[in-house]
């Protein structure tokens, strides 16, 4: 049986595989597909606050970061937070064909390296806060 620690850690260090993917996707200009995985990044990181904060250890299965934040009372301003907000279209986005479309259509270089540093930002203030 895991302890909330190792619980904890699976979920950051599964969310730093999921950031090496980011750097890969991005080298190789799969824009949507690695802000799929930046989402997924902090999608984890989320689910590690909530095991911290959560007296059961294995976190609900969504993915919307927002929630997972609030659930604890977990705010990092509102400029994060509405940046969160529109971010999560993207776990939806990808998956399915029918977004996939509009997507790619925003997703280039500039856009996706926008997204990435405030998702680096975001990151960052969620690993510190642990």
């Amino acid at each position: 049986m895991m302890s909330k620690q190792q619980h904890i850690d699976y979920w950051i260090n599964s969310a730093k595989d999921d950031w090496f993917t980011v750097d890969i996707l991005f080298a190789s200009k799969r824009y949507s597909h690695c802000l799929f995985f930046a989402h997924l990044t902090l999608e984890k990181i989320a689910k590690s606050h909530w095991v911290k904060n959560h007296e059961e250890n294995i976190p609900p299965k969504i993915h919307n970061i927002v929630w997972l934040l609030v659930e604890f009372n977990i705010n990092l301003g509102n400029e994060k937070m509405n940046f969160l907000t529109e971010f999560n279209d993207f776990q939806l986005s990808t998956r399915y064909p029918d977004y996939q479309n509009n997507i790619f259509k925003i997703c280039n270089d500039e856009f996706t390296q926008n997204m990435l540093k405030k998702v680096k930002e975001i990151r960052q203030c969620l690993i510190e806060m642990l």
